[in-house]
């Protein structure tokens, strides 16, 4: 834990967590690139930041001036980036050191971690399970113990899902607290900035060094920010906790529902109101679908200029026209490429009032069911995954979505609404960790985090790590 901790040997805390994930990338396949840290150091031991000497991760969809960033994608392999994100710099002025860029899935599509560049990511608490997507390499160094705090972004689930199958903290804030500039886009009416942290202290603490105002980001709120730490209060007594049950009737592994069982109980001990909350089953089953054609369509257009001429690698051809299609067939993997088509199927004219329109009319239909659902409560909860993580042999970087209509793509509502959402652990199922997701209205972070930090006593699921044999 970091927050309220004053970190007395900045060298040497940085180092041991260079050198750790360094031990553990052949076998967590985690990192795409370790950056210089002597001057971040330096900079550091004269810093009075939230971070100051915080060893860190970023997620290598974050530009940072000079380094290499990647977003896991081969077109994109040697792109050196010209300035920093705001999150780069805000991380930097807190006084982090980031020691390194993360594994993603390509360009933040898919959810397991078997779609990046470099290579499929391995979970620390089984290396033969994956630990999901796409902030995949992020998760997976907080929980192995590597760094303390990294970050992700969030699509669909890409902070959440992973935070449940590692057994950590994973928060999506409301849409616009948190600057997306220099942010290597997916879809930009769905991105979110998110982070992983081992505790619910720590991931109030950060939000007040990443949150704010940036005019570089016209998306971003206005709204002051919160001392988050300060205010947070683990008391439950009181607090109106709504289950979302369709979730919970999608769900077929008992082991999962008896521990979420177990975690209202002690919930409704500690004073807490719960009530089921139902929405519309058939609309719920649209979610998939619906982020199919909205994220793949904005997603086609953000990268539309990787074509091998004013990005990326080029791929030589007879004319323009096979020399940006070699790039591009080289540069995406078949996943990416798949969606694109997708993408450029529902944005072509024809089609563009059957799929396109009517996915945002219905994307728009599910946030006014969202926000009813939550209109009475303070919070919103269900398990952030129907079982733990898969084996990786067991899926493909669709399949789980597909399968598991509800279960697995109700997170996507956090996205579709912009409300803050976040995944803490609940506990473990034969020895390995799967989450709880809580949602609250627009900008109530804070109340969210007074929940998440209840669970967590409750729970006792705090500054869990995964023991990776090196």
């Amino acid at each position: 834990m970091f927050a309220n901790r004053k970190i007395e040997n900045i060298e040497q805390e940085v180092m041991e967590a260079v050198s750790k994930a360094r031990k553990q990338q052949p076998f967590l396949n985690a990192m795409v690139s370790f950056m210089e840290v002597d001057e971040a150091i330096s900079e550091a031991k004269n810093s009075n930041g939230k971070m100051a000497g915080l060893p860190i991760v970023l997620k290598d969809n974050v530009l940072t001036k000079g380094v290499r960033t990647t977003g896991s994608v081969q077109i994109l392999d040697n792109y050196i980036g010209a300035y920093d994100a705001t999150i780069t710099r805000k991380l930097k002025e807190a006084g982090a050191v980031i020691i390194g860029k993360s594994a993603l899935d390509g360009l933040g599509m898919g959810g397991t971690g078997t779609n990046c560049h470099t290579g499929f990511v391995h979970n620390p608490y089984d290396l033969n399970r994956m630990a999901g997507g796409s902030s995949v390499g992020s998760a997976v160094l907080v929980a192995s113990g590597a760094v303390a705090f990294a970050i992700g972004s969030d699509t669909g689930d890409s902070v959440r899902k992973p935070a449940s199958f590692v057994g950590i903290v994973g928060v999506k804030p409301t849409y616009g607290r948190i600057s997306r500039y220099g942010i290597i886009p997916y879809a930009s009416s769905l991105d979110h900035v998110g982070y992983f942290t081992r505790s619910v202290e720590d991931a109030a603490l950060a939000l007040e060094v990443l949150a704010g105002r940036d005019d570089k980001d016209m998306t971003s709120s206005y709204r002051e920010v919160e001392n988050y730490l300060a205010n947070l209060n683990g008391d439950l007594k009181g607090k109106k906790i709504g289950i979302l049950s369709n979730v919970i009737d999608s769900i077929k592994s008992e082991k999962t529902l008896n521990l979420f069982n177990e975690l209202i109980e002690k919930c409704v001990n500690a004073g807490a109101t719960v009530q089921k909350i139902t929405m519309d089953p058939i609309r719920l089953q649209t979610c998939l679908p619906v982020y199919y054609i909205i994220a793949n369509s904005e997603a086609t257009a953000n990268h539309s200029n990787l074509d091998g001429v004013r990005f990326g690698m080029q791929e030589w051809g007879d004319s323009l026209e096979e020399l940006m299609t070699h790039s591009r067939t080289k540069g995406f993997s078949f996943l990416l490429r798949k969606r694109f088509v997708i993408g450029s199927y529902s944005l072509a004219d024809e089609n563009q009032d059957l799929l396109f329109r009517k996915a945002q009319k219905v994307r728009r239909i599910l946030v006014e069911d969202y926000k009813a659902a939550l209109a009475d409560i303070d919070v919103l909860i269900a398990p952030a995954s129907g079982d733990v993580a898969p084996l990786l042999t067991d899926t493909s970087a669709d399949q789980l979505s597909a399968r598991y209509l509800i279960a697995e793509n109700h997170m996507v509502l956090g996205n579709f609404s912009g409300y803050p959402s976040m995944t803490i652990p609940m506990g473990k199922i034969d020895g390995l960790p799967i989450g709880v997701n809580i949602t609250a209205k627009p900008f109530e972070e804070q109340g969210m985090f007074d929940v998440a930090l209840g669970m967590e006593n409750l729970t006792g699921c705090k500054n869990m790590t995964a023991e990776v044999n090196v």
